[in-house]
């Protein structure tokens, strides 16, 4: 099994031109996309579609007006003119996505960069929306695939490396590597990992210097989804980008 972890979104374009067909991609945005995804479908949300542009989310609430539109822009709820006159249902905190809110619906999303990191995937095998909130489940599912390729993906902040995304690639690597024969570990792999190794003891210290957190932080209304978003495995569930764009819950057999 070889393993390279995406640290930037900056390398997207070129990952998105690779065979990727033995692959199975992990996709981490955790402050705070892929955590509100999972976040979504705990809750029972049927399946969170995640598209790029603002408009296509509105085309998807036109042809399909039982869907819920969430996402953000610049960290915040779209709404008014940005929206097309129109406010969405959610932003892209978590702790929005209550089971009165989501059970049995539908999400459409769009945001900055997690739903450019999932599309970027799209001819892998196998595709995973994880955070440090699903993370031992996720890592458990893939070691029953046994695929020959792992690929962390860190969504990221704008061009750049989010921290967040690197320590949660970190752990996933260290999980993996825990009984798992690894044939190959890319520099990138061991740079998440060790990162990770360093962090551990006080996360939420070192994810509280990240980019990412500071700007929530300064936030009132959002700066509580900095530590939920740290929390550990508190979702046993898998997150999987099936062929028609959706994500939904892989049952385990």
């Amino acid at each position: 099994m070889k393993i390279e972890v995406i640290l930037t979104p900056a390398e997207l374009p070129a990952l998105k031109q690779r065979d990727l067909r033995n692959a199975v991609c992990v996709v981490f945005d955790v402050l705070r996309a892929t955590s509100t995804f999972v976040t979504a479908l705990q809750n029972g949300a049927r399946a969170v579609v995640p598209v790029s542009e603002i408009a296509e989310a509105l085309a998807r609430r036109q042809k399909q007006p039982d869907v819920l539109l969430g996402g953000e822009r610049d960290g915040v709820k779209i709404r008014g003119p940005l929206g097309g006159g129109v406010d969405f249902d959610l932003g892209n905190s978590p702790r929005e996505y209550t089971a009165e809110k989501v059970r049995g619906r539908t999400i459409v999303s769009t945001t900055t960069n997690g739903t450019r990191a999932l599309r970027a995937c799209a001819g892998a095998q196998t595709v995973l929306a994880a955070a440090f909130l699903n993370l031992t489940a996720t890592v458990e599912f893939i070691k029953k695939l046994r695929p020959t390729h792992v690929v962390p993906v860190c969504a990221g902040t704008r061009e750049n490396t989010a921290l967040e995304d690197v320590l949660a690639a970190g752990a996933l690597c260290e999980m993996l590597l825990a009984g798992t024969g690894m044939d190959e570990i890319s520099d990138s792999a061991e740079m998440a990992r060790a990162t990770h190794e360093q962090a551990k003891a006080n996360l939420a210290a070192a994810v509280g210097r990240s980019e990412n957190a500071r700007r929530l932080l300064a936030i009132p209304e959002l700066r509580d989804d900095v530590p939920f978003c740290l929390q550990r495995d508190i979702f046993p569930l898998v997150a999987r980008l099936e062929p028609d764009g959706a994500i939904r819950v892989k049952l385990q057999k």
